[in-house]
């Protein structure tokens, strides 16, 4: 019992790991139906863990997937590759700036706008040409075997989508706006609903304990709302 609860961060990680690559497979051999609302809970429900894949390389840029640096390491490279080839030593770096300086100028991800300036303004600090290089490459490879159709559905719309969500419920919400003086992480928090915490973005929406407890790996997040 022991043994699973100290290795409990890097069993959830292959779970989601795998879980989205089932579902990617599952996916891309889809007999594509408009008509039924399964081909839109499958994109939707792929968006959902492209959204898992960021979250487990995030939390192994705060090394808590595992106590071990190499196993901690290891897995938020391949988190972040498969969501569209983000590299993590790019992102790690990045994401240790927002922390250090949360909601100014130097922070890459803070932008002083509105939704889709701000948007963009994510994105380009993320995005790089070797990514669009490798999901080209990637693209003309894998439509020699799946149809165009469910490369798009399943593997191209979940990602750009999850964009979305990991900008609106991580960044977006959180940072936008004037914060009180004496909030000291210039971040807000979504009011306590672990169910739809969870749905939206990992817990994420707790945003305001994250960044008071960056340790804090987000399958345990919610434990922390409330008590900061």
């Amino acid at each position: 019992m022991n043994s699973i609860k100290n290795h409990l961060g890097v069993i959830i990680a292959l779970i989601i790991i795998m879980t989205w690559g089932v579902c990617l497979a599952i996916g891309l051999n889809f007999n594509v139906n408009f008509s039924s609302p399964f081909t839109y809970l499958l994109i939707l429900f792929q968006m959902h863990l492209y959204t898992g894949l960021f979250i487990t390389a995030h939390d192994g840029m705060h090394g808590t997937i595992s106590k071990n640096k190499q196993t901690n390491k290891l897995i938020g490279t391949i988190s972040a590759l498969l969501f569209s080839f983000n590299f993590y030593y790019k992102l790690n770096p990045k994401h240790h700036e927002h922390h250090r300086f949360v909601a100014t100028d130097k922070d890459p991800d803070y932008h002083h706008g509105s939704f889709f300036p701000w948007y963009l303004s994510f994105l380009k600090q993320y995005i790089t040409w070797q990514q669009i290089v490798l999901m080209a490459i990637s693209f003309n490879i894998l439509k020699l075997f799946f149809p165009v159709e469910n490369l798009i559905l399943f593997w191209m719309l979940p990602a750009i989508l999850s964009t979305f969500q990991l900008f609106y419920f991580g960044t977006y919400l959180p940072h936008r706006g004037i914060h009180a003086p004496d909030n000291k992480h210039f971040s807000r928090s979504q009011k306590k609903n672990h169910l739809w915490a969870f749905l939206s973005c990992y817990f994420f929406g707790y945003h305001y304990e994250h960044h008071d407890s960056p340790g804090t790996p987000w399958w345990q997040l919610y434990k922390v709302k409330g008590k900061v």
